[in-house]
């Protein structure tokens, strides 16, 4: 078995296929956490809340088990239990309020905040313009260059092979590929072969993924917090603006590297490869007008470090986990779109119990290529 990427995929993929007994190779042109991945930045925001969407929510629960498990196994610490606080302008809130039944069945029930509760109780946030909030106490945030790269020295201490190279699909011969081709000059062969490369998805497989798997620029600031506040800003939660435009979030103590805000509405398009990365100065100034508004204490506070986050976005924003419609032993996995980090571990899990038989894939996960 081959599986060509190791980021969140493929990582959790490669080590859960290795644990169901398959004989399995790794490999990716940078390496795990790289900087120019998806999954290369500091953290990673891990929430249950999809609106009416349960699968996801399920999804989550499940990861937020392995997630734990796998970090005691890696004697690392990952998951960072700080809550998740979401910022509701409307009384009404679909994403959060449709969410909640799901919450209660999982006994994960979030807690609703009254604008004076959010007063009360996180003095430093700007709060005239709220409707009301929801606290998600098991959330938080992932360690995510440093989860992929224990993820990566996890496989080989359990007996995979990993190698750093470029790959390029062979030839497809009676419905297979027959190898992969390495920049190194080497080829490999596989019965299955595991393409869970990200934002590099649309430009290995064109004739099939281009329009589907697309790329784009998202952008992620970290400001440097007053001296004085530096403790109360370190102990905030996670923070999520539900403004239905933006999106801003925030990981707000963010291992010590600074007030993180990410832009969540999509960028421009990003070549993952060749893409500068670089901050686009309007986005910036945006970006810090509205933390100056959330949180006031942050009006002339510096940036201390931006960073771009490449999103492999599909259509609808699910994942796509799907064999190649001509090569039966050819799998794709990838569409994370912004959300998928949080999900490795139960989707790297999923993938090795399907090929084993044991489990079916959700179908939005599936898509006609």
């Amino acid at each position: 078995m081959i599986v060509v990427g190791a980021g969140a995929f493929g990582g959790w993929s490669a080590l859960y296929l290795l644990r169901q007994g398959y004989k399995v190779t790794l490999i990716d042109a940078w390496g795990a956490g790289n900087s120019r991945s998806s999954s290369g930045d500091e953290t990673r925001v891990i929430r249950s809340t999809y609106g009416a969407n349960e699968i996801y929510f399920d999804f989550n629960v499940r990861a937020l088990t392995l997630w734990k498990e796998n970090e005691r196994l890696f004697n690392k610490k990952l998951f960072y239990n700080t809550g998740v606080l979401w910022f509701c302008y409307e009384g009404q809130t679909p994403l959060v309020d449709d969410s909640l039944p799901y919450a209660t069945k999982h006994k994960m029930e979030y807690e609703r905040l009254t604008r004076d509760d959010l007063k009360k109780r996180y003095p430093i946030i700007h709060t005239s313009d709220l409707h009301h909030a929801y606290f998600d106490s098991y959330g938080g945030y992932l360690k995510a260059r440093e989860a992929c790269q224990a993820v990566c020295e996890q496989f080989i201490k359990e007996g995979g092979e990993f190698i750093q190279a470029q790959v390029e699909p062979g030839g497809i011969d009676h419905q297979r590929l027959d190898r992969i081709k390495l920049s190194d000059g080497r080829s490999l062969q596989a019965d299955i072969y595991l393409f869970a490369c990200g934002s590099w998805l649309g430009k290995i497989f064109p004739d099939i993924l281009q329009q589907v798997i697309t790329c784009s620029k998202q952008e992620v600031f970290y400001f440097g917090v007053p001296a004085q506040h530096a403790a109360i800003f370190d102990s905030l939660p996670v923070w999520i603006d539900v403004d239905g435009k933006d999106f801003y979030y925030g990981i707000a103590g963010n291992a010590h590297r600074g007030f993180k805000i990410g832009v969540d509405i999509r960028g421009e398009v990003f070549d993952p490869t060749h893409g500068e990365r670089t901050y686009t100065p309007d986005v910036l100034t945006k970006a810090r007008e509205f933390i100056v508004h959330r949180f006031p204490l942050l009006k002339n506070a510096p940036l201390t470090e931006s960073r771009v986050c490449p999103y492999e976005n599909s259509p609808d924003g699910n994942f796509i986990f799907e064999v190649h419609p001509y090569a039966s032993n050819l799998l794709l996995l990838g569409g994370g779109s912004g959300h998928g980090f949080k999900h490795g571990p139960a989707l790297g899990e999923m993938v090795a119990n399907t090929l084993a038989g044991i489990a079916i894939p959700p179908a939005i996960f599936r898509r006609k290529l």
